[in-house]
């Protein structure tokens, strides 16, 4: 059977949660909720859209209005895989729930890692191994690391091998090589990202650039990126999107300066002439939220890069046909008054679903799974489902 002819935009907003998940405590996440306390915190949210859709009409959500008229289908997800990182959330979206958490490294990477990682690569030795906050670790060791030839490797609460260098004096080809390297010794020990962490700049002014690349581990099953692309459906990426599926099930992918840069291209993408994006899905992660504000506890920009969002989405959706839908939604929570750490925050994650035929005021509940996300991005364009997830398609949609 030939896929209907729609397209889907599935637009990952990075780190938006709504509100701690019942083990939210195992986590050390009790109490934490990324959107109401940013709105708190930075004075409100003017994202009238948003609103529109019925973001703050979600159950749990308090510190935004409810919409008496809601233009949008909304409910919220449970992460059902034991963890709160980039890589858990985007893969059980997709059909593919972990049941054991990827491994961390609390303590830095041992020898058994670090001394083939140095052989292999020639590298004089490295800088700091140990959990870090990236923009804090380059301020401190870039001088050192210029100065030695030594990179900053670094860890999280997630399951990441993180390299610094700069791009100048170390070289960014080399920074990727270096990290390949690292992706090959890690993969025994199940690791699910080494990251590449470029930056630019003198002493008092780095900064880290967009060359970014994280080196993933492939998905255990096929998800829905897997399903589409066999069923002859395209599947485009837009952001980090291939790298976190380590490439696998996607047809076309396109690099991102952010999160204006990236919902421009999908606008582009959306307008694009026939044949150019004529039928299939768009998965979108906007990394900004996380990595600039989230991460760095800044509501305020956080509430800012919303704002422009909604002005973005409000573009986006000017150029939707009378079957596209465009469903809102985020990977993990990362609240930012949540000040024990800088670490990503066990949530609930928001749904919200936009399109034509979506019947306004559709309130899809608590979903069981992120999974369903998939599942419902499946049975747009009849393919079968992933193993795990239930499509909620026919509550969103008017008929």
């Amino acid at each position: 059977m030939a896929a209907p002819e729609r397209r889907i935009f599935v637009l990952v907003l990075d780190s938006l949660g709504v509100g701690a998940l019942p083990d939210a405590a195992d986590f050390g996440d009790e109490g934490a909720h990324t959107l109401d306390h940013l709105v708190q915190a930075a004075g409100g949210l003017d994202a009238p859209r948003l609103l529109q859709l019925g973001l703050g009409n979600i159950e749990g959500v308090t510190g935004l209005p409810r919409e008496s008229a809601p233009q949008g289908a909304f409910g919220r997800c449970l992460e059902t895989s034991p963890g709160k990182d980039t890589s858990t959330g985007h893969w059980e979206m997709m059909g593919c729930p972990l049941d054991a958490p990827f491994p961390v490294f609390p303590d830095g990477f041992p020898a058994s890692i670090l001394d083939p990682f140095l052989a292999q690569t020639g590298l004089p030795g490295v800088l700091c191994n140990a959990p870090a906050s990236g923009t804090a670790v380059i301020d401190e060791l870039a001088a050192e690391h210029i100065r030695t030839g030594k990179v900053i490797v670094y860890t999280s609460a997630d399951s990441v091998f993180q390299v610094a260098a700069h791009e100048e004096h170390f070289g960014l080809e080399r920074l990727y090589e270096v990290c390949q390297v690292a992706r090959e010794i890690l993969r025994p020990y199940g690791l699910g990202r080494v990251i590449a962490r470029p930056f630019v700049g003198q002493e008092g002014s780095y900064k880290r650039t967009y060359n970014r690349k994280d080196y993933s581990l492939l998905p255990p099953t096929d998800t829905a990126l897997d399903l589409l692309t066999k069923a002859g459906v395209p599947v485009v990426a837009v952001g980090k999107i291939s790298d976190i599926f380590a490439g696998r099930g996607v047809s076309e992918s396109h690099h991102t300066e952010g999160n204006q840069d990236g919902m421009q291209k999908t606008i582009e993408l959306a307008r694009s002439a026939k044949g150019e994006f004529e039928t299939g899905f768009l998965f979108l992660n906007l990394v900004d939220f996380d990595m600039l504000y989230g991460h760095r506890r800044d509501s305020v920009g956080y509430r800012r890069a919303l704002e422009q969002f909604d002005v973005q989405l409000v573009e986006l959706e000017k150029h939707l046909r009378p079957a596209d839908l465009v469903i809102l939604c985020a990977d993990h929570g990362n609240d930012p008054t949540h000040m024990q750490t800088t670490d990503h925050t066990r949530e609930y994650t928001p749904v919200v679903v936009a399109g034509p035929a979506v019947r306004h005021g559709a309130e899809l509940g608590t979903r069981k799974t992120m999974a369903d996300i998939g599942a419902t991005v499946c049975e747009a364009f009849d393919v079968v489902l992933p193993g795990a997830g239930k499509s909620f398609l026919g509550e969103a949609l008017t008929s």
